[in-house]
């Protein structure tokens, strides 16, 4: 086997430098990330943990029309924005949210999406996060244009791509992967493996050895990593960034992890999974593998748990009063963001909808 081949493919068994148990593992190409940056990383899962929680609460309460929780995967959404600067640019999918937060977009304006009042309720230029994608992997091709976009005018902005394992059954994975090798885009896509698209299990999407792998028929070198291990996502994340701001193109990083609860809060999992499925998984919840870790190391203790604690309840409190007065809406807003210059018909169907109102009002 050439080299070249040998750099394509990705490790036989995922990346893992914190096991479920929480004992350190020494890695030939990945080192440990430093104590300050896991906790950081530790009080980030705390704060995402509650926001899944939280939302899931504000979903049942009919202040959330919906809302995909990351419960058990929140170690994937931690480790994509910790790795990347002020300047790069996130892509996330519905399922994203702490994400999206670890970003810096104020919570509120993240979950105005899942509300149904917006397309997005951000500015997705004032952090550079693109707006959430419902529509599986189209959310793909448009990182690739960035991070080109990017590379034309000779900036190092790296985008991240953030997509399930649904998505690489979409024609747009594949174009998007296609187009960012042969352009030598600096993008890093980033595939969190929870081993379901909604109810539809991994086995009946691929048979390949891994996802990882689908990068090689493209030139596009792949890694694993242990998507419950915050240390080695850091890692494995971190090298993948460093490799496309250094200008070594794509690179394709799958972390395996699991879906814990329901695709949303309109899905019934236990018409295709039981319950015997998950249990193991709950044993290898990735804020108990690290707060396991940091305690042996002596490096977690109460005070700095409760101000992790009291940071995520000043979030989930903050969502809890944002959310819950009635959004006030303006019908002309239908109109209002279709074009730069409304075409006569628009103008004529926003002035009949103005008549309407008025004679109801009347």
């Amino acid at each position: 086997m050439s080299s070249v081949e040998e750099q394509l493919l990705p490790s036989a068994e995922p990346v893992r430098l914190i096991d479920q148990d929480g004992v350190p593992h020494d890695h030939p190409s990945y080192r440990l990330p430093t104590k300050e940056a896991l906790l950081d990383g530790y009080a980030q899962l705390i704060k995402g943990r509650r926001i899944n929680d939280q939302a899931s609460a504000l979903v049942r309460q009919g202040r959330l029309a919906v809302y995909p929780s990351s419960h058990g995967q929140e170690a994937c959404q931690v480790a994509a924005t910790m790795v990347m600067r002020e300047g790069d640019w996130l892509f996330p999918t519905y399922r994203d949210t702490v994400s999206i937060v670890g970003r810096g977009v104020d919570p509120i304006e993240t979950l105005t999406l899942l509300r149904g009042d917006w397309h997005s309720g951000y500015d997705p230029y004032a952090r550079k996060v693109a707006p959430q994608s419902t529509p599986l992997a189209t959310q793909l091709t448009h990182a690739v244009g960035v991070a080109h976009a990017a590379r034309l005018k000779g900036e190092d902005t790296v985008v991240m791509a953030l997509c399930g394992d649904g998505a690489t059954s979409e024609g747009d994975f594949h174009e998007a992967l296609n187009f960012a090798a042969v352009f030598h885009a600096p993008v890093v896509f980033f595939i969190q493996n929870n081993e379901y698209a909604i109810s539809v299990p991994l086995a009946r999407q691929t048979v390949a050895p891994s996802l990882a792998h689908k990068g090689i028929g493209y030139g596009v070198p792949g890694e694993r990593a242990d998507g419950n291990d915050l240390a080695g996502l850091l890692a494995v994340l971190g090298q993948a960034v460093d490799k496309a701001r250094a200008g070594e193109g794509p690179q394709l990083v799958e972390a395996h992890t699991y879906r814990v609860q329901a695709h949303t809060n309109a899905d019934d999992a236990t018409r295709y999974r039981d319950d015997d499925e998950v249990t193991p998984w709950l044993e290898r919840d990735p804020i108990k593998r690290l707060e396991t870790y940091l305690m042996q190391e002596g490096l977690l203790d109460d005070s700095v748990r409760q101000r992790a604690d009291a940071a995520a309840e000043k979030v989930a409190a903050e969502l809890r009063d944002g959310l819950m007065p009635e959004p006030s809406v303006d019908p002309a807003d239908l109109f209002a963001h279709l074009y730069s210059e409304q075409t006569q018909q628009l103008k004529e169907q926003a002035a009949f909808l103005r008549d309407e109102l008025a004679r109801e009002e009347a």
